[in-house]
């Protein structure tokens, strides 16, 4: 329950923060500080919430961790609820400013929804945000994996978040994230809804295909490199590979001092 709050609040606050910087500041911060704004949001939420349930907060990395083995399908289906509900919720929010307090103005005419047609066909999004995503979960599912730098993984999803934005803001919108697309959509109606298909299935498609790919470039672990040499390895239970001069002290320590000696 704990981990579905935390989907929850985070889709939600990722929408009304970032989405909110394009649709309160898109004049002033323009595509590259709402790209900014993207990183920083999930930066954030990453090394807040990522102890609590991963910081998916977007269903593409959900099924990214789904096909990877890392939760179950019934783990999943509660990601998607708690995640689409959040961007919805967070939407919500947005559209309420911008319809009952003061004169706060939907500076980019649509609740900072994703749309195709003013400077990409519906084709080349399509390609675009499966690229795009590609990029994304790849990069999730390496940086979390048990190899991986202990302690980096959200600075680099935040960093890879703000490239892809960088890129797709003059596009489409960037969505990479079917859950922050259809929050906006619903409270936008008309062709960003009747368009928001599209930005459902390309991201999730691009997070299968990064699955695909992170499992051939994987790097194997300390324990997996050392099984298949056919020796015993010495754990690091931070998933990091240890340094040459500590597995070889390790190492001879644990020829030194048999079980019995001990």
């Amino acid at each position: 329950m704990r981990s579905l709050i935390a989907e929850f609040l985070g889709t939600a606050l990722l929408v009304f923060l970032a989405v909110g910087s394009a649709v309160a500041g898109f004049d002033a911060l323009g595509p590259v500080g709402v790209a900014f704004a993207f990183g920083f949001v999930l930066l954030a939420l990453a090394y807040a919430i990522g102890p609590v349930s991963g910081c998916h907060i977007n269903p593409a990395v959900t099924l990214g961790v789904l096909l990877s083995g890392g939760m179950v399908a019934k783990e999943a289906a509660g990601y998607w609820v708690a995640q689409f509900a959040g961007g919805i919720a967070g939407a919500a929010v947005l559209k309420l400013l911008t319809s009952g307090f003061g004169d706060v103005e939907d500076q980019t005419g649509a609740l900072g929804s994703n749309d195709w047609g003013a400077t990409i066909s519906g084709g080349g999004a399509f390609v675009l945000e499966v690229l795009l995503t590609f990029m994304l979960v790849f990069v999730v599912l390496l940086v979390t994996g048990k190899a991986a730098a202990p302690g980096f993984a959200g600075l680099a999803i935040g960093l890879v978040l703000t490239a892809v934005h960088l890129i797709g803001i003059p596009l489409d919108g960037t969505s990479v994230n079917p859950a922050r697309s259809l929050g906006p959509a619903l409270f936008a109606g008309g062709e960003p809804l009747e368009h928001v298909w599209l930005f459902i299935l390309a991201p999730l498609i691009g997070g299968a295909l990064a699955v695909a790919v992170a499992r051939v470039l994987r790097p194997p672990t300390l324990d997996e490199t050392r099984e298949a040499r056919g020796g015993e390895a010495a754990v690091d239970r931070t998933g990091a590979e240890l340094p040459a001069e500590v597995r070889a002290a390790e190492e001879g320590g644990s020829r030194r001092s048999s079980p019995r000696d001990r």
